[in-house]
């Protein structure tokens, strides 16, 4: 068995088969101890209670039993078979045993006396003692205590199967329903005094979206991390919790710089961006944004990087066509294994499931390089707290990994002004590029700033640039010009040579200098 613990005289844990939860909890679920698991309808907790089994099994070869009161073992196999678990495999082994605790409707039943439990535990205790079990999961709590009417019996009841439970030492599950989010935890209103530590899992409807969380509401003896947690449910993963222990605010800082992919941004931010670097362009549309990616991407190849792109407006075939027509083969780059393209819809997932797509595809392809096009898109599909957890966990790895990156944002309004994307993610950045048009008589002309360079002095000019079948060309400041980044460009009468050189003969105050 691999458990750990955590101080000298305690509490001994065992991992959870969740890798984000063994973070939440400090190290895993206390060993011999049970462990309420509540939630309302599609919040995954038959899903937790497999999970929580078959990662016993894989990774510390410790046999289960799984107590099923409402789905046939046959449904069981089928379902858990969809999320990539093997159990008919461990059945084989004799890792895995069921012990069926269904209602049968076919069969009449005959009430002679109050119901008791002393027969399942008997089978648990059998098929534990039998097989040398030490996880086990009792799936599901309520559905055994639907034959109770009163709180006081339900009470005694689930105390005498945990105290069965911690007498065999085993280290248990038991799911149990709830009507409502938040609220009671179950359905009697005591099933979280009687067990050792209480889960919840919610599925809650904001905004149109569902979003699944994690919260840990005690855990009795053991120190743990507070509040709700992401989660989403993946094939061949199943339940997977989303945390930032371990990622935030600890990742070492790099002072290489790197070529940004273009010569004129290298020389404005000082000699490049950093190797770690998680930067921002904004820009309204057509300013140049996915132009700017493809700079950044062509960049890193010159210097025989890896990139990933993550595309969620444009596809493939259309990213490759652009860069074509800017000079850049990436289809070729490509080929060569110097880039990899993710082109979805923002809509196909939720937003945890893209977070989760994205750490996959870089621990999976180790690019040197990201880039995300756009985060804009991702917005539109989630609330504003999903949005900003997104991106603190998208920073937060990116930066752990020492990936450079560059990420895209819309602004609102042609002409530019900050977008909600930039509120969110502007604190979490490096580096702010900002992309607007300038209209000067009656012209339109692009115009390019550096807004933000941590740790680095850089060029604070607004420069022009233009398109054309080379990409981008930076060329040198605008002057006369003011308003460009408020959106509200004016053309100002610049001062004379004579007139400057009338003023360094005063001081701020007034008076002339000596």
């Amino acid at each position: 068995m691999n458990a750990q613990s955590t101080s000298p005289s305690t509490i001994v844990k065992v991992p959870t088969g969740h890798p984000g939860l063994d973070q939440i909890l400090r190290g895993g679920m206390p060993i011999g101890r049970t462990t309420l698991v509540s939630g309302t309808a599609g919040s995954g907790k038959t899903i937790f209670a497999l999970q929580f089994l078959v990662g016993g099994i894989r990774d510390h070869d410790e046999a289960a039993v799984f107590v099923t009161c409402e789905e046939t073992p046959d449904s069981i196999r089928e379902n858990a078979a969809s999320l990539g678990f093997a159990i008919v495999g461990h059945e084989q082994e004799r890792k895995w045993t069921f012990v069926d605790a269904t209602y049968d409707p076919g069969v009449e039943e005959e009430v002679v006396g109050a119901f008791d439990f002393a027969a399942l535990i008997a089978r648990i205790e059998h098929a534990v003692r039998t097989t040398g079990a030490t996880r086990v999961a009792i799936d599901s709590l309520g559905a055994l205590m639907t034959r109770y009417e009163d709180a006081y019996t339900v009470r005694r009841e689930m105390l005498r199967v945990s105290n069965a439970l911690r007498t065999l030492g085993v280290t248990s599950i038991l799911t149990n329903e709830r009507g409502v989010e938040h609220g009671e935890i179950g359905r009697f209103g005591v099933e979280e005094y009687v067990c050792d530590n209480v889960l919840i899992l919610r599925n809650t409807l904001d905004e149109e979206s569902r979003r699944r969380t994690l919260e840990v509401l005690k855990m009795r003896g053991v120190d743990h991390l507070t509040g709700e947690f992401p989660v989403t449910i993946l094939p061949n993963q199943g339940l997977v919790v989303i945390t930032l222990e371990g990622t935030a605010l600890n990742a070492e800082s790099s002072t290489v710089r790197i070529h940004s992919g273009l010569e004129a941004l290298d020389e404005m931010c000082n000699g490049g961006m950093f190797r770690d670097s998680v930067s921002l362009v904004s820009g309204a549309t057509g300013t140049g944004k996915t132009l700017l990616v493809t700079e950044f991407i062509d960049g890193g190849a010159s210097q025989g990087e890896r990139s990933l792109i993550f595309s969620f407006e444009e596809s493939r075939s259309q990213l490759f066509r652009n860069a074509a027509g800017w000079g850049r083969d990436f289809e070729t780059l490509e080929a060569s294994g110097a880039l990899r393209v993710e082109a979805i819809y923002p809509e196909m997932r939720s937003l945890e499931d893209h977070l989760v797509a994205i750490m996959n595809a870089v621990d999976e392809y180790q690019p040197t390089r990201i880039a995300i096009d756009s985060l804009s898109a991702l917005e539109r599909i989630s609330t504003e707290r999903s949005f900003r957890e997104f991106l603190i966990g998208l920073t937060s790895f990116i930066k752990h990994r020492q990936i450079a990156a560059l990420m895209t944002a819309t602004a609102r309004t042609l002409l530019g002004g900050e977008s909600l994307t930039e509120a969110h993610i502007s604190t979490l950045t490096d580096m702010i590029m900002l992309l607007r048009y300038v209209e000067m008589g009656g012209e339109i002309r692009r115009g390019f700033a550096v807004l933000k360079l941590r740790g680095s002095t850089h060029d604070k000019r607004i420069h022009e640039f233009t398109v054309d079948g080379t990409g981008m060309n930076l060329r040198g400041p605008f002057r006369g010009v003011t308003g460009i980044l408020s959106g509200s460009p004016q053309s100002v009468a610049e001062a004379s040579p004579d007139l400057e050189i009338v003023a360094q003969m005063f001081d701020p105050d007034g008076g002339p200098t000596s």
